[in-house]
């Protein structure tokens, strides 16, 4: 597949829609390799990840046991059930961590920038690859994550990506028109 028809084919897949098939650590890998060559200013290389397998569901539960803890309003089972779903029903779920530029050389939001390409390398790997892929970013969890990783000074969650194999058909993407959106000088 070409690229340009690659990128209008990139969809997110959702956990429920995820088989229970195994992605490989082969395939998991060649994810991580083709978010290492994302663009980087002053090559910062900012993107950090943590793959989490035969641990995600040890995350899920330290995630909502903390939210239970930290929350002014109870957790509904509900709410808890959809969290640890999430993490059961996906393949991995790999962490997405920003380490900020210890010296600063750069505005953060160009290492927040460069490590959202590496996730968009990420995605476009797996629908390559056949592979479901979805980002979360729950404001909520975001933050408990550096608790559990023990992040460093510099270094901040963004969200999760989900994988797993899926055999559903996907939805045909939509878009309004770019010309809608450019303005030629």
């Amino acid at each position: 597949m070409n690229i340009h028809d690659l990128i209008k084919t990139r969809r997110s897949v959702f956990p429920a829609q995820y088989t229970e098939e195994p992605v490989s650590k082969g395939e998991i890998n060649q994810l991580l390799e083709a978010a290492n060559w994302a663009p980087t200013h002053k090559k910062t290389e900012p993107w950090r990840f943590k793959v989490l397998r035969d641990k995600k569901t040890e995350f899920a539960d330290f995630l909502v046991e903390s939210l239970k803890t930290k929350s002014e309003k109870p957790l509904s089972e509900f709410k808890q059930d959809k969290i640890r779903k999430k993490f059961n029903q996906s393949s991995a779920v790999i962490v997405i961590c920003m380490q900020r530029d210890k010296k600063e050389r750069i505005p953060e939001w160009e290492e927040i920038s460069a490590t959202a390409m590496a996730v968009q390398n990420m995605w476009l790997t797996a629908t390559d690859l056949g592979i479901g892929s979805y980002w979360s970013s729950p404001r909520k969890l975001i933050p408990l994550a550096s608790d559990y990783f023990n992040l460093t000074e510099n270094e901040r969650c963004l969200g999760f990506l989900y994988i797993g194999n899926y055999d559903t058909e996907l939805l045909d993407g939509e878009r309004s028109p770019v010309e809608e959106k450019v303005e030629w000088m």
